[in-house]
């Protein structure tokens, strides 16, 4: 069986680098899974995803002429598959979440441009109190 793209093998994890993991898989060819296509949320450090030693499925992304492959195991894995980002139990955050998705296009823009002139203003302060502009203190 030769390895094609687009195909899901199981394989095994033989390193770990700062920028992705190397996968055996079968008949002794290795592959390269980059970080990016580890999991489907931001990976800082490879090693809280995988160990030398695991077992994973991967799917072929690419094989190159000079013999190297590349491998993701997100994409291996099937949509209904893929795990929620687990839920903050922040009140504030869910409150603000539910309220964002309740809200219509007008209240989404209207609020926007009250929270950009908010913070225009507090920033238009804050450097005029530095360069000595209108109403700032001398002394």
């Amino acid at each position: 069986m030769s390895i094609e793209v687009g195909s899901k093998l199981q394989g095994k994890v033989t390193g770990i680098t700062n920028f992705g993991a190397f996968v055996e898989l079968p008949e002794g060819s290795t592959g390269l899974v980059h970080i990016s296509e580890v999991a489907d949320t931001y990976v800082k450090d490879i090693n809280e995803h995988l160990k030398v030693g695991d077992q994973v499925e991967v799917k072929v992304m690419n094989v190159e002429k000079d013999g190297k492959i590349g491998l993701s195991i997100k994409k291996a894995k099937a949509k209904e598959e893929t795990p929620q980002r687990p839920r903050n139990n922040n009140t504030n955050n869910r409150r603000n979440f539910e309220r964002k998705n309740t809200e219509n296009f007008e209240q989404k823009m209207a609020r926007f441009l009250k929270d950009s002139e908010d913070r225009l203003s507090s920033l238009k302060r804050n450097t005029e109190s530095k360069r000595g502009g209108r109403g700032a203190r001398r002394g």
